[in-house]
This record gives structure tokens, sequence and C-alpha cells, in this order.
């Protein structure tokens, strides 16, 4: 496999969307988020992500609405501005056998830890492990069009995830960037193992910017 370091916006624009194939479950009160947690516990490795509801005017912040825990075939939607961050949610952030895998943690972390203290443990951020494979986009739209050749549509980014019912295709959205932020981290795991990749040398104009910075 051949690993390119950027991809264009051209490019992307002509990838078909990439969807999450697997069960979505919406987690809504603190006994489903229980449940929800005994199935990740057993998961050697998960993709995680948040969502949180946009602000539109100065001074006005929300907290993080939506946490997104996923494997490869199941993601669970926990619905933090209804349960809160829960005690064995917590437990799966703070449990160093689950390697939980996303993109920006920083900033998912700063987040989650207005809703209730933890320290996270056994985590990974996509925008550090990429370095490794030469890959210089540092989105996960991008990430995961250069190593899959499919685009995840952002479409509900800045949709209201505190309403009272998600939409279909708010679930899917959500469910589709962990479940992405886990398929890279396993297939480069993969790579790594294999040594069965190359990764793209730079281009010249792009050789003569990086010095110039």
């Amino acid at each position: 496999m051949v690993i390119k370091r950027n991809i264009n916006k051209e490019d992307l624009g002509e990838m078909p969307k990439a969807v999450f194939p697997g069960k979505i479950s919406v987690v809504q009160t603190k006994a489903e988020a229980k449940e929800a947690i005994k199935y990740l516990a057993a998961q050697k490795v998960v993709g995680i992500d948040s969502e949180t509801r946009p602000s539109f005017s100065k001074g006005q912040h929300h907290k993080v609405a939506l946490l997104q825990i996923s494997s490869e075939e199941c993601c669970f939607l926990f619905r933090l501005n209804q349960t809160g961050l829960t005690a064995p949610v917590i437990g799966l952030l703070e449990n160093p056998s689950v390697i939980k895998v996303g993109l920006a943690l920083r900033d998912d972390f700063l987040m989650l830890r207005k809703r209730a203290p933890f320290k996270q443990q056994s985590c990974i951020d996509l925008q550090e492990y990429v370095n490794a494979f030469g890959i210089q986009d540092k989105s996960l739209q991008k990430i995961y069009a250069i190593l899959f050749g499919e685009k995840i549509s952002k479409s509900q980014q800045l949709s209201n995830w505190d309403t009272d019912v998600l939409t279909p295709a708010q679930e899917l959205y959500a469910a589709t960037d962990a479940w992405a932020c886990l398929k890279i981290y396993n297939l480069l795991e993969r790579l790594k193992q294999t040594g069965d990749y190359a990764v793209m040398p730079e281009e010249p104009e792009a050789r003569v910017r990086a010095k110039a910075r």
C-alpha cells in the first residue's frame, strides 16, 4: 500500500461517502450506560469521539452533549446531556486494558472534564499516531480519505446535539466518526506489523515550502 502524505479538496470531493455499517445504540439512561460499558469493556480497542452543541453567540458555551464509543460492529451514543458522565463511562476512560483511539483527544477530554473529573488511560491520538506513516493532513476526514479512498460527511457537525431526539442523520454522522478512528488505527497497526506499505515521496514544491518555514 502506498500512503499519500496529503490529499487535496478536489480529490476528496470525488470520493464515495463512508458510512458506519454496524448497529447504533443510543444510550439515554444510567442503566443503559451501565449495560453498554459491559460490552465495551470487553473490547481491546475502541474508537471515541464527542459532539457539542455549537455556539453562535459571543460568550455562549455548551457542555459536551454526546460521547460516541465504537467497536467494529456496534457504536454506542451516550447522551451526556441526559445522563451526565456516569461512573461506568468514567471507568472505561480510566481502564488501562481498553485502548481508546480518537482525534484531537485533548480537546475532547477538556470538554468531558467539565462534566466530571477523570484520569484517562491507554489513549491514542491519531493526529500524533499518523506521523510515523508520513501522513501530514491532520483532520479525520482527510486521514480516512488517504487510507480508504472514501470521504466522511461533515454535514451534521454544526447541528443541535442537545436536541431531545437525535435525527437518523445525526446518529449516523456521530457513529461514523468514532468508528472511523478505530478503523484507521486497526489498518495502520496491521501495516506496521507487516511492513507492507510505502510513503509517497514529497513533491519538490512541498519540500521547498517546508524549508522556507
